[in-house]
């Protein structure tokens, strides 16, 4: 069997961190989001096949053609939107095989994979969607059933209870006969829940199963910070291949990289995962639920709390970092503070898209991009985004989002006088 990972999006949601990289690629607890995704589906196929459009060659530099001794292809998605359109992209690769697609962006636990794929074989189904059941399916298709098969799914009924489609599948190769009977939905893309429609329609039996594990849609930026916490909670083990000084402290569990070093004050409290060939210290203290990437510095009098820093960034000396996430090759002025608590202790929104959406957070930090630099005693309100490839001068209190590529400097007024 074949795995077919859709790819090719550009996760406008998650801007900035997508300004220049898919959205698959960004890393969690130090790993690549598809990474994840080729794990657990690995068990099940013999060859996995990337649908990819937007950045793709960093996407292909960054996986190489293997996984785990599979080969891997990559696959542009043909013209149009939406995830019926990228699985037919993928039909000169399948041939007559059955075959598993997921989605590239979300995350699932390999037991969901073991019950899709024994539901298909169970109900001798032309297809299979894997289902979870929620409260409020405002965000979600809602899969109705009746017995062992579904019957139909609808786009986004409302705030009502009910199977989600969770974006894994199982199919027969016959289903890219109705692929390409798919019409353009009202949202403007080709949905594979129309696909699904249509198959149901002609008698095709399409089977369910359903999942009761940790998933995760990473669509916007805090759903970085939860998958974050759910893998250093309950998959990271305590490991340390770099060195760690006389006076530091390590609390488990922790993961210290080869040719990172903890130096001499330092005080960790896992769950805390760091790279390789990152200085950690002297005297700074780092917090549970903290992903440190490889290249980083971390220094004196830091703190870090529940949050993500890529790779090659620096919060060298007098920072505060909470429930934030700071994109790659960056670095923070000494005495930049990440405010991440509003004075009314209310949920923090943030701009997603040109407009507001509710995090549901009562502590959310920054988002900042990637090639940024921040001057020294910058102060950034809760949920405020710093676009990628930017400067933010001294002394700046960011209150608004700051656009990809600018340059914000505070006008100061001063005068100077002979004593």
């Amino acid at each position: 069997m074949k795995g077919v990972i859709l790819a090719a999006g550009k996760g406008e949601r998650l801007r900035p961190l997508t300004d220049d990289r898919p959205k698959v690629m960004l890393k969690v607890a130090n790993r690549p989001i598809i990474e994840y995704v080729l794990e657990n589906l690995d068990p099940f196929v013999d060859e996995f096949i990337i649908i990819v459009r937007y950045e793709k060659e960093k996407l292909i530099d960054g996986l190489g053609d293997e996984f785990n001794g599979k080969p891997m292809t990559y696959v542009d998605q043909l013209p149009g939107e939406g995830t019926a359109k990228a699985i037919e992209s993928a039909r000169e690769q399948i041939g007559d095989e059955e075959f598993i697609v997921a989605n590239g962006d979300i995350y699932f636990e390999i037991e969901g994979v073991k019950e899709l794929v024994g539901a298909f074989k169970r109900e001798k189904a032309d297809a299979a969607l894997l289902v979870k059941e929620f409260d409020d399916l405002s965000h979600f298709g809602k899969v109705e059933v009746r017995e062992n098969l579904v019957s139909m799914v609808r786009e986004k009924p409302g705030s009502v209870s009910g199977y989600a489609n969770l974006g894994v599948y199982i199919f027969k190769p016959d289903v890219f006969e109705f692929l390409q009977k798919t019409p353009l939905s009202k949202r403007g893309e080709y949905e594979i829940t129309d696909t699904i429609n249509l198959m149901i329609g002609d008698g095709k039996r399409v089977a369910y199963a359903v999942y009761s594990g940790y998933w995760n849609d990473v669509g916007r930026p805090w759903n970085l910070l939860e998958l974050n916490e759910y893998l250093l909670k309950n998959k990271l083990k305590h490991s340390i291949r770099g060195i760690v000084e006389e006076g530091a402290t390590v609390v488990p569990p922790v993961e210290i990289g080869e040719g990172t070093v903890v130096r001499s004050g330092a005080y960790l409290i896992g769950p805390v995962k760091i790279g390789r060939n990152s200085r950690i210290g002297p005297n700074c203290f780092i917090r549970p639920y903290t992903s440190i990437g490889d290249n980083c510095h971390i220094g004196n009098a830091v703190e870090v709390k529940n949050s993500i820093i890529m790779d090659n960034s620096n919060a060298p000396h007098l920072n505060y970092v909470g429930d934030s996430i700071i994109g790659e090759n960056t670095n923070l002025g000494a005495g930049t503070i990440t405010a991440n608590l509003r004075h009314d202790k209310g949920t923090i929104k943030v701009e997603v898209k040109g407009k507001l959406e509710d995090s549901g957070r009562r502590k959310l930090g920054a988002i900042i991009g990637h090639n940024v630099k921040v001057g020294i005693n910058v102060s950034i309100y809760p949920g405020r985004k710093i676009g990628s490839n930017s400067f933010v001068g001294p002394g700046v209190i960011v209150d608004r989002n700051v656009p990809s590529g600018s340059l914000v400097v505070m006008k100061q007024e001063k005068a100077v006088m002979k004593r």
